[in-house]
């Protein structure tokens, strides 16, 4: 049973505690949030009855844990995190895991050399339709891919604590903490591109909405996100996966949320499995559902009770996710393709 503490209580931090009580082999512990009479009244709201420590000094002080989770506003990811792994204490932090790769590389030095594990939570590497589609790649049933198309687009999220999600300084916007899912897991599948091409609005919250072209010798990508729709919106992510001989379409917004159209058939609805429990009653947008959290979460405690190092969304992939995201902000900025590697 692997003892985990949450630090940071909000909506991110809330789900995460769902998801853990769903897990056979993880025990929640301990919930450390900077508002702890706060966090006490939500707790009971779920039906939890653990500690509440307004520092990880006061929780290392008095819990024996295995590892944080930490759910905070992206500026303190990695401050954070440092003083976990100070604590030789495993660590899995919410993505953005900063805003700049070489604040990032902080926190994976750490660990490395503390020889504790540290994974960042990409949920899309985990998701169920996400999972799918990298799967009918892999196989070449229907011949290679030639394109791939993704879409997340949001009304504007108003659920953070003291808003912070609007504010540039704490989040970097939209660009980082909506658009970089699709980042990543475009890096998940085809690796590091070789540059990017991006295209956008702006607003007082920064760049509000995206368009990226991700440069690949052998296959055309494109990833869309923005935050900017209008109250009644809610939230969409969909993606279209074009191959020689077949196109898989995703839409979060349908049920069931994938249509495969192969050679001269008809289009079908594909049914994928889902983890234990889809529906979590929290927030509006893709964390209204536990979906890829639960399989992420699920993932990190068993490399946990392995004692294996995680290999799907590690420390230096967060990394390398935060690095792709300062090139499209700069390709945004400049009006210019930016490269990544020759």
């Amino acid at each position: 049973m692997q003892k985990i503490a949450i630090v940071g209580f909000g909506a991110m931090g809330q789900m995460h505690a769902k998801c853990y009580q769903l897990i056979p082999n993880a025990e929640l512990v301990a919930i450390v949030d900077a508002h702890p009479e706060d966090a006490k009244k939500t707790q009971k709201k779920l039906g939890l009855k653990i500690n509440t420590y307004p520092s990880l000094a006061e929780l290392f002080a008095n819990e024996a844990v295995d590892a944080v989770d930490i759910c905070l506003p992206t500026d303190l990811h990695v401050p954070l995190g440092l003083e976990a792994v100070a604590a030789g204490k495993h660590v899995f932090c919410e993505k953005p895991f900063a805003q700049t790769p070489e604040v990032a590389k902080k926190l994976v030095e750490a660990a490395r050399k503390k020889r504790v594990y540290l994974m960042v939570g990409h949920c899309i590497r985990f998701w169920p339709e996400y999972q799918y589609l990298e799967e009918m790649i892999k196989e070449k049933k229907f011949g290679k891919l030639l394109s791939l198309s993704l879409r997340r687009r949001s009304s504007r999220p108003m659920y953070s604590k003291q808003n912070w999600l609007q504010n540039l300084k704490r989040s970097g916007g939209a660009v980082y903490d909506l658009h970089i899912h699709d980042t990543d897991y475009v890096q998940h599948l085809f690796g590091r591109p070789q540059a990017v091409t991006s295209v956008g609005t702006s607003d007082d919250s920064g760049w509000s909405h995206v368009f990226t072209t991700y440069h690949y010798k052998n296959v055309a990508v494109t990833a869309e996100g923005g935050w900017n729709y209008p109250p009644k919106f809610g939230f969409n992510m969909s993606y279209e996966a074009l191959f020689e001989d077949a196109v898989l379409e995703f839409d979060y917004t349908r049920s069931p949320t994938l249509r495969l159209t192969a050679g001269n058939k008809a289009p079908r609805e594909i049914a994928v499995k889902e983890p234990t429990v889809t529906s979590a009653g929290a927030v509006t947008g893709n964390i209204s559902s536990l979906g890829g959290y639960l399989n992420e979460l699920q993932y990190f405690v068993n490399c946990l009770e392995k004692k294996t190092a995680p290999k799907i969304s590690t420390g230096v992939h967060g990394m390398e996710a935060v690095e792709t995201i300062v090139a499209e902000v700069k390709s945004l900025e400049t009006g210019k393709t930016v490269t990544l590697r020759k």
